[in-house]
């Protein structure tokens, strides 16, 4: 890479794919460079010299990094062959992998275009959490709770909604059920046996500046105890308290990414799983 330092780099993501592989890897990197913001150009579904072409074009008007999972040989090779002309670097995200699974196994791979989407058992297993997922959010239907495999409880604002979508991505079945001051929590949440149920907590600085900016998107008045700090410091202690005598585990989302969120609840339920 030049000497020089730039605050903008320019991320080609070129895939016969869906491109999710290339965009995950790319902001895995990309993140460990704070003072760098990449610009990223994602190309899915590359399938033909003539969409090549138009990528290599678009490559030539800004030059930056070019990451690709490209299959067919004869793409791969013009592509890196048109990035060396341009002078800019060209790196196969998967062919460094596959080069480990074929010195391990002493055989070639056989080339699939998409092969990780195939409409096989676990992708239908992952339509079947989404559609769980979806139907049982902010509490809804609770009468079938013992059908999740992790039921999410929180006060408002605690990332449950996105958190539930994301483990059903994963196959997961998830209901999130909301804490309400003075309402409640369903009588089946007590007479679950199968899942793992998980309580979502939050700094109460972080929950009413969720909640202040979610009022103000709805021009909705701010003068009310849902954006009370002490009310919500209530509110998120009365969460500790039940998920203690309950003996839920309890995740702190402050500093937490979606991702990390479910990281953790995903550790939770392997030992869930594992326990006799």
């Amino acid at each position: 890479m030049p000497d020089r330092i730039h605050s903008y780099v320019h991320l080609h993501l070129v895939s016969d794919a869906t491109g999710e592989t290339l965009i995950a890897v790319a902001r895995a990197a990309a993140a460990q460079y704070a003072s760098v913001r990449a610009i990223e150009h994602v190309y899915p579904l590359v399938r033909s010299q003539k969409q090549l072409e138009r990528v290599i074009a678009d490559i030539e008007d800004a030059p930056g990094i070019v990451l690709y999972t490209l299959i067919g040989a004869e793409l791969s090779e013009r592509l890196e062959k048109s990035c060396k002309e341009i002078g800019t670097p060209c790196v196969s995200v998967l062919a460094p992998v596959l080069g480990v699974f074929r010195s391990y196994l002493g055989t070639e791979s056989t080339p699939r275009v998409g092969g990780q989407h195939v409409l096989n058992t676990e992708y239908f297993r992952r339509i079947d959490a989404l559609n769980y997922t979806l139907l049982h959010d902010d509490g809804q239907m609770p009468e079938d709770l013992n059908e999740a495999d992790v039921v999410l409880v929180g006060i408002s604002r605690t990332s449950k909604t996105p958190t539930s979508i994301y483990l059903a991505n994963r196959g997961i079945k998830t209901a999130n059920i909301p804490v309400v001051p003075g309402i409640p929590l369903p009588p089946q949440l007590d007479e679950v046996t199968k899942p793992l149920i998980v309580g979502l907590i939050a700094s109460p600085e972080r929950i009413v500046q969720i909640r202040q900016n979610r009022l103000l998107s709805l021009n909705a008045d701010d003068n009310t105890s849902y954006v009370d700090k002490s009310s919500v410091a209530a509110e998120i202690a009365f969460t500790r308290k039940l998920c203690a005598r309950q003996g839920w585990p309890l995740i702190d989302v402050t500093r937490r990414s979606i991702e990390e969120t479910a990281a953790a609840i995903l550790a939770h339920y392997k030992e869930h799983a594992n326990d006799p």
